[in-house]
């Protein structure tokens, strides 16, 4: 479960409801009844119904023949919309595949979205495990990541202080550096090559990345791969400093 802002005083609850049954019916995998809806989402069946009728109504749900309910193609253009607001080269995507598909390693981009640090594309790799909370569109826990390790390190000090204190240290791991001058003295010491993170985000995971620069720090790109593993293999790292070196010239 992802952290969560303190509810706002005027919460409008059937927004804020049909986003709850978007997100179960999504992480189903099973078409789900509106009973099953209405037990998940801790509401009553006919306020389920309602909500139901005109999620499917908009195109947001859609009944399969088992009577059950899936997401719908509006979510699909919603997310194709997601992904053209981010102004990404075409280019990007197939660096991004060449590398998951060279490495069997999921391959992650990130970025400056609006002032905070979000996977912007990615594209999977048998070899790594999923990551519920590195997806498109999500921004992401910097202190613990290595996108958000790299990222933040083209931050001045006091613009990265800010940006943790607003975001906060949580610990995910043992692993977990949720000491802000210790983070500092971590992120001091990153250059020019490659940083890696061993458990830090999800224990037994590792991930590898670097810095692709542009013309000031918030339009910077990260390059970053995860593996099933305690330790980055040196060869995932080699192919995932050559996929900057390729984007590089694509994103200037």
């Amino acid at each position: 479960m992802r952290d969560r802002a303190p509810q706002p005083t005027d919460l409008i609850q059937s927004v804020s409801r049909a986003f709850r049954i978007m997100e179960e019916v999504g992480g189903s995998r099973a078409p789900l009844t509106v009973k099953a809806i209405a037990r998940r989402c801790q509401l009553n069946l006919s306020t389920a119904y309602h909500l139901v009728r005109t999620l499917t109504y908009e195109g947001y749900l859609v009944r399969s023949p088992d009577g059950g309910f899936v997401l719908g193609s509006s979510v699909a253009r919603r997310f194709h919309d997601l992904l053209a607001s981010f102004d990404q080269p075409p280019r990007v995507r197939e660096v991004l595949r060449h590398l998951a598909a060279t490495t069997q390693r999921t391959a992650y981009l990130g970025r400056f979205v609006s002032g905070r640090i979000m996977i912007t594309d990615m594209v999977e790799g048998p070899l790594s495990p999923h990551l519920e909370d590195l997806e498109v569109g999500l921004d992401v826990a910097a202190h613990a990541t290595v996108v958000g390790k790299v990222l933040l390190s083209t931050l001045s000090r006091a613009r990265r202080t800010e940006y943790l204190a607003e975001q906060g240290m949580r610990r995910f791991t043992a692993r977990t550096v949720v000491d802000a001058e210790a983070l500092d003295h971590e992120l001091s010491s990153i250059g020019s090559g490659p940083v890696s993170e061993h458990g830090q985000f999800r224990d037994g995971v590792s991930c590898a990345g670097t810095l692709i620069r542009r013309e000031s720090p918030e339009t910077s790109w990260a390059i970053v791969t995860s593996t099933r593993e305690d330790e980055m293999p040196p060869e995932v790292v080699w192919h995932t400093v050559r996929a900057a070196e390729d984007l590089a010239p694509v994103v200037v």
